[in-house]
């Protein structure tokens, strides 16, 4: 497989005995991803065997997806898979609007202030709420939150793997 895959969910556990599972999404379009006739791949962590698989069927519960795909039937069939991430090939990626990234375009870019001074990179996207947070790992001190506002985030160049910030009050305790 020669096309990118990027993460969209971990698999954390199987759900009853007829080979459903339970996944944690990694994705700001659960829904989009995770509908019936999704084309998505396991991909185990650390050998990074790949198996193409299409979703069946798939409901929320409690901020998890419990996804049937098809051609598993029972329990036996998809206990091996648990830990094992789940991700999707870039074809299947939609163009997003303006101002919207997917976590694999924001993970790694830098941050600098709008006076050019380099705060750390990006390491985690956390959805608390009402707006993203971005967690940047600095090199010294415990890593800064930025809530993803207008008032806060100033530029985002993904080419360029740079992230404009202007910091409130408050938001860098050094």
């Amino acid at each position: 497989m020669s096309e990118k895959l990027y993460t969209v969910g971990k698999i954390v556990n199987t759900h009853g005995i007829r080979g459903e599972l339970k996944i944690v999404p990694e994705t700001h379009f659960p829904d989009e991803r995770f509908a019936k006739a999704s084309k998505l791949v396991f991909v185990h962590p650390e050998q990074g065997t790949q198996l193409p698989v299409t979703v069946e069927a798939a409901r929320e519960q409690k901020n998890m997806f419990i996804i049937k795909f098809q051609g598993f039937t029972n329990i036996n069939e998809v206990e091996k898979y648990k830990g094992w991430l789940l991700k999707v090939e870039e074809q299947y990626l939609s163009e997003l609007p303006e101002d919207e990234y997917y976590y694999h375009e924001i993970i790694g870019c830098t941050v600098v202030t709008e006076e050019g001074e380099e705060l750390g990179t990006i390491s985690e996207v956390l959805s608390p709420g009402a707006n993203d947070v971005w967690v940047v790992t600095r090199p010294a001190g415990k890593p800064l939150l930025l809530p993803y506002i207008d008032d806060v985030v100033l530029n985002v160049d993904v080419n360029a793997k740079k992230v404009t910030v202007r910091l409130m009050e408050g938001l860098l305790d050094l």
